[in-house]
């Protein structure tokens, strides 16, 4: 087996989106594109001026987008009809195809709001494909629990625990792990992923190799591998994200994610003249 030792280490760039709301990005910018994962935002706030302005309607088209909410509650609403109301621990995750108009908004006016919105690209053949979106509700979504460590599983599947995210063509990776301090959590990866760690809170040890100290809100590229080895520091709470590369050229244009430029002017041109939504 390949041990999996730690790339790179990024700190977030801040940033805002939507009307105003602050966020920490990093995949997006650095690095611009870590195939199949186009962008990685980790927002939250207890000041309400941060998120109030939340997401109002905007289009997609291209891509999926993963919400994940820690904390606080959002209401989605989108041009197939779609409405719902995600509360703390729960996902959605929407295949934008060929183009969906949605809104995301706080569904609270104070308190804290903390969660993550990940892109990850749709492959040439899927990209104009029929919009569809699952919600994930936080009590049905299966966790493995001992006395080391707490995994939450969104994608593929930690010991007994399966997430309910199946037949996806990227093969998602997509754990919230909680580990106790001076305890190990050890995984399998498929050898040809791209696979990345964001630290959320604690301190930890990746790998056998000596890096620099990662502490908080921080994104860690994963070397290629198959066998990975975190140690906490302290008590710790971080995302695992890995999928198989598309290999693929991209065209980003804001909210359009194609392969080519022409396809981009396309979907801008069929949103300003009415016909985006098929």
């Amino acid at each position: 087996m390949k041990n999996i030792e730690v790339n790179k280490i990024i700190n977030p760039t801040p940033a805002s989106d939507g009307a105003g709301v602050k966020l920490k990005r990093s995949i997006g910018v650095e690095p611009d594109y870590f195939d199949p994962f186009l962008m990685l935002d980790e927002f939250g706030s207890e000041n309400k001026d941060d998120y109030i302005g939340g997401f109002p309607p905007h289009p997609h088209r291209g891509i999926e987008t993963v919400t994940y909410m820690l904390q606080g509650e959002f209401e989605h609403e989108d041009s197939t009809g779609s409405k719902g109301r995600m509360k703390s621990g729960d996902v959605q995750w929407m295949k934008t195809g060929s183009g969906i108009i949605h809104s995301e908004m706080p569904a609270m006016k104070e308190g804290k709001l903390h969660g993550f919105q990940l892109w990850v690209n749709m492959p040439a053949k899927l990209k104009m494909s029929k919009p569809n979106y699952i919600y994930i509700d936080s009590d049905k979504m299966q966790v493995h629990t001992d006395s080391d460590k707490n995994v939450k599983v969104i994608a593929g599947k930690f010991k007994s625990a399966e997430g309910p995210v199946k037949g996806h063509n990227v093969d998602p990776i997509y754990f919230d792990i909680d580990l106790e301090k001076n305890k190990f959590f050890n995984f399998e990866l498929p050898l040809g992923h791209n696979s990345f760690i964001y630290l959320i809170d604690g301190e930890i040890k990746i790998g056998k190799q000596a890096h620099k100290k990662i502490k908080d809100s921080t994104l860690i590229l994963l070397t290629k591998g198959d066998k990975l080895e975190i140690s906490a520091l302290t008590k710790t709470k971080f995302l695992l994200i890995s999928g198989k590369p598309i290999g693929e050229q991209i065209a980003r244009g804001g909210p359009f994610v194609m392969n080519t430029k022409a396809e981009v002017l396309q979907a801008v041109q069929d949103y300003h003249n009415g016909t985006f939504v098929k």
